[in-house]
């Protein structure tokens, strides 16, 4: 059944309805949408337009959700029923083979200058994950189609649970004013379908790790836990429970922490130079000569009271700061990467990159 809009003007009692315009109207959609492209329905982050795919068509705009799908926005123009739905899911079979650093390399041409993470965090006020384009999200933009494309897309959506759609835009004038209307041929969440479908590729869309990079969150609390100590004596610690010590133990000798105090930013880059114990039994050198932790004139006390056991109290790990800050120069920009856990894998590039290049200490 084919989808109508339409637009009346009360004038009293009665309704004049206005006729539609498709005058220019799709010519202007492509830049519309890329000025406000939550036109569409969803907050997008548009990432390209006219984008070249590697068998020589162009794809009208790419554009990321806050869940890190990859929609892909395809005007219909002037293709007919057969091309227009066969074009959009050649598009999205493209896009799904893109890596992560496809997706940037395809957001640096298009925003030169502007780091994707940057972009990520003041759209959605989020940070840009790690896996992205798990899901791509075929939406065909058109003011009409005829009945064989919505039967396909229809067959496609409804039948297989393929995320593709179509969005009608209608064009109305009068007096002198313009009005956009918009409606979909499929009503449902299809961010939320196709973000489903997307677990299986998050190992190809994840950024790398290098090998040797780890965040370390530096939980700071002026009763237990202070980053003034970690500063002065060389260690990263964290406690009080399984969950923020467990991960402290994936540190390996040799390995660089990026040191993030919650709420704070960066305040330090070093090497690890000793494994994970609890806090009682932490040796640091001071001045050449092992010390234990606890004997040293502490600002925190690293107590977190409880049975004493080894999952409840504090673990610390000694570490040869390469450039350390206090918590008052932290440094943080919207996009980087942060943490719930204490120690996990930075595979983030934005964060090494600004991290080092602010701390002046290069890719060591």
């Amino acid at each position: 059944m084919t989808i109508e809009m339409g637009l009346w003007r009360a004038d009293g009692a009665g309704l004049n309805r206005i006729t539609p315009s498709a005058i220019g109207l799709e010519a202007e959609l492509e830049t519309y949408i890329e000025s406000d492209p939550a036109l569409l329905g969803d907050l997008l982050l548009v990432i390209g337009r006219q984008v070249p795919t590697a068998f020589g068509g162009f794809i009208d705009l790419l554009a990321l959700d806050e869940l890190g799908s990859v929609h892909v926005i395809e005007l219909k123009r002037d293709k007919t029923p057969r091309d227009v739905t066969a074009q959009a899911l050649d598009y999205g079979s493209w896009v799904a083979q893109l890596s992560r650093s496809d997706i940037q390399a395809i957001y640096d041409v298009y925003r030169p200058g502007v780091a994707l993470e940057e972009a990520f965090a003041e759209c959605f006020n989020e940070t840009l994950s790690e896996e992205i384009n798990t899901a791509q999200i075929l939406t065909i933009v058109a003011g009409s189609v005829d009945a064989a494309t919505e039967r396909i897309v229809r067959f496609l959506n409804e039948s297989f649970d393929v995320p593709i759609n179509v969005v009608f835009f209608r064009h109305f004038v009068d007096s002198g004013a313009t009005y956009l209307a918009r409606t979909w041929l499929v009503e449902g969440d299809g961010q939320s379908q196709a973000s489903k479908s997307g677990s299986s590729r998050r190992t190809k869309t994840r950024e790398p790790w290098n090998g040797s990079d780890w965040y370390v969150s530096f939980g700071e609390d002026s009763g237990t836990r202070q980053w003034e100590d970690g500063k002065k004596y060389g260690f990263v610690s964290g406690g009080g429970g399984k969950w923020f010590s467990q991960t402290l133990k994936n540190l390996q000798i040799g390995a660089r922490v990026f040191v993030h105090i919650p709420k704070s930013g960066y305040v330090g880059v070093g090497t690890v130079t000793g494994e994970a114990k609890r806090f009682d039994k932490t040796m640091v050198e001071v001045n050449g000569t092992p010390v234990p932790l606890q004997e040293l004139d502490l600002k925190g006390t690293y107590d977190h009271g409880g049975d004493g056991s080894d999952d409840s109290v504090e673990w610390a790990v000694p570490v040869e700061w390469v450039h350390a800050v206090p918590r008052k120069q932290a440094l943080w920009k919207n996009g980087m990467f942060a943490n719930q856990n204490t120690a996990a894998k930075l595979r983030q590039q934005f964060t090494i990159e600004q991290v080092t290049d602010a701390f002046g200490i290069g890719d060591l």
